[in-house]
């Protein structure tokens, strides 16, 4: 498999302040690739690393894009907007661009983990036939649950050395390092061979959440008490903070999830010839956001 041509022109990255596309520019930059960071405002990319080129553009505005696509050979592709422009948008990256690597999730995975009513499953399984219908060389990847995750629900807690309070405390994801996303993100764009992959990317194990927070715990030293939280006590929790539906569709992926061991692929190691990071590696190297704050 031979890095391919077309990429000694700029990738440009959408959704280039998130954790997974500012992951997936680093990698690029550390393989010596012109990188375009798409933003929609040009202040959101002051933390972003030196070398990338800054280009201001809206998914909802189509026609934005054009001058952040000129000259690109390929694109990173998060969507971070509402699902209307999601054809137009597409159909502008197949005027501009050979390839596209699409972040999008596990929605046509045969495990009920995956298989609950998700407000993104439809968005994601949209976008991904409008680029079918392009003719753009495409490949999919599909994280499942982030390891990430963890500093988002339990770091608050832990800090401040509280119970984790949380539902569903046994049900059991195989959690992927965010970095392990982002190198497959970029082999993909910079690597022949990848055309029409569909990868479901996930740690190396299964583990229940109760176990994710014990190792957590383990790292850092110390015991952190558990207790199981209801489902409304949890819809309460996240009220003011994420939708609704986004509450309901992880309480009803967890409790379907319930009794049956994780969905664990080797995609992460199949593209990369590595082994995925484990949890365990990902709690070591973020233990300080676990005591010193985010």
């Amino acid at each position: 498999m031979h890095r391919t041509d077309c990429l000694s022109s700029p990738v440009l990255v959408t959704g280039a302040t998130g954790r997974i596309g500012r992951a997936v520019i680093g990698q690029l930059l550390d393989a010596g690739v012109p990188v375009r960071a798409l933003v929609r405002r040009p202040e959101a990319a002051v933390t972003l690393p030196a070398g990338v080129e800054v280009r201001t553009g809206d998914l909802t505005v189509p026609e934005s894009l054009d001058p952040a696509l000129k000259g690109a050979g390929a694109v990173f592709l998060v969507w971070t907007a509402p699902p209307r422009t999601a054809k137009a948008v597409v159909e502008r990256l197949a005027a501009h661009v050979r390839r596209v690597v699409l972040l999008s999730s596990p929605h046509q995975t045969p495990h009920p983990f995956f298989q609950q009513p998700n407000p993104l499953a439809a968005l994601h399984a949209d976008i991904e036939r409008h680029i079918a219908a392009t003719g753009l060389e495409s490949t999919i990847i599909r994280p499942g649950m982030f390891a990430s995750n963890a500093l988002a629900w339990w770091a608050p807690a832990i800090r401040a050395g509280d119970a984790v309070r949380w539902p569903c405390l046994t049900a059991e994801s195989a959690p992927v390092d965010d970095r392990d996303v982002a190198a497959v993100a970029a082999r993909t764009l910079l690597h022949d061979g990848h055309a029409g992959g569909d990868y479901v990317l996930t740690g190396p194990a299964a583990l229940t959440q109760a176990a994710q927070v014990d190792v957590i715990g383990d790292v850092l030293g110390r015991r952190i008490t558990l207790e199981e939280m209801t489902p409304e006590e949890f819809r309460s929790l996240w009220e003011g903070t994420a939708p609704r539906s986004v509450a309901d569709m992880l309480l009803a992926a967890w409790s379907a999830a319930a009794g049956r061991r994780a969905y664990v692929t080797t995609a992460v190691a199949d593209v990369l010839g590595t082994a995925p990071r484990t949890f365990r590696q990902w709690a070591v190297d973020h233990a300080t956001a676990f005591t010193e704050g985010p």
